[in-house]
C-alpha cells in the first residue's frame, strides 16, 4: 500500500498536479479551437461567392485541420513533462499555428484567382 501512495505522489511532483495539467491543456485547447473556428469561418467566406477550386479546398481545409494536428503533437511532446514545460510546448505550438494562419491569409489574399472560381 505504501508503494502505491509513494509512486502516486512521485508522479504528481514530477509532472505536477493533474488538475493543473488539465487546466493548461484545457485553456490551450480553447485557443487552438479558436484557430480552427477562424479557419472554418475563412473557408466558408471564401467558398460563398462562386465556390472554390480543388487547390482552394485542399489549402483551406488543411488550414482548418492544421491547428488540431499541432495541438495533438504539442500534447504528445509535453504530456510527460512538468506543467511549466507543457505550457511552453503548448505556447510554442500555438505560435506555429499563428504564423501558419497569417501565411494562409496572406496566400489567400494574394492568390485569390487560384483558390476561388471566378465568374465569367
Amino acid at each position: 500500500m505504501t508503494e502505491n501512495t509513494s509512486s502516486a505522489s512521485a508522479a504528481e511532483t514530477r509532472g505536477g498536479p493533474r488538475w493543473l495539467t488539465a487546466l493548461v491543456v484545457g485553456v490551450s485547447g480553447l485557443f487552438y479551437a479558436y484557430a480552427v473556428w477562424n479557419a472554418i469561418a475563412h473557408l466558408i467566406a471564401m467558398a460563398q461567392p462562386a465556390g472554390l477550386t480543388p487547390t482552394g479546398w485542399i489549402t483551406l481545409v488543411f488550414g482548418a485541420v492544421f491547428p488540431a494536428i499541432v495541438f495533438a503533437l504539442a500534447y504528445a511532446i509535453g504530456r510527460r513533462r512538468n506543467v511549466g514545460e507543457l505550457a511552453l510546448v503548448m505556447l510554442a505550438g500555438l505560435s506555429v499555428v499563428a504564423v501558419f494562419w497569417l501565411s494562409l491569409v496572406g496566400y489567400s489574399i494574394l492568390n485569390m484567382d487560384a483558390l476561388v472560381v471566378l465568374d465569367a
